[in-house]
């Protein structure tokens, strides 16, 4: 009788906690972007929050891709960490400058959800 061994299942990406926090993360920062962009506010806020849309697309296609796995010469996890916490820097100034002054709804709506990705990388640590 062939000795028979079970499969190794992975678990796809997008159905792991890992990738809904960053579909979360995602989603999250779209809508802080698109707030700014209706209420036009400030570039910066726009150009930040596009730069973040960016490098969470990126890192979702990479682990959607299993090129983590590919280049093993890279330590994901800690690139991971480091970009959180660059983009907690970055969403904290956004999220701080653009609820201080006197500015439209919707730049205070931007501002919130800014907020909101913050906290939701915070709480990841």
């Amino acid at each position: 009788m062939a000795n028979v061994q079970p499969k190794i299942k992975h678990r796809p990406f997008c159905f792991s906690v890992k990738g809904h926090v960053k579909m979360l993360r995602l989603a999250l920062t779209v809508t802080s972007m698109t707030l700014f962009i209706i209420a036009q506010a400030p570039e910066p806020y726009i150009v930040i929050t596009g730069f973040e849309v960016t490098v969470i697309l990126f890192f979702i296609l990479l682990y959607i891709l299993r090129l983590d796995r590919l280049m093993k010469w890279l330590f994901w996890p800690l690139l991971d960490i480091i970009n959180s916490m660059v983009t907690t820097v970055f969403m904290l100034i956004v999220s701080v400058l653009a609820l201080i002054p006197e500015t439209t709804p919707l730049t205070v709506g931007g501002g919130i959800r800014s907020f909101t990705v913050l906290t939701r990388m915070v709480s990841i640590f």
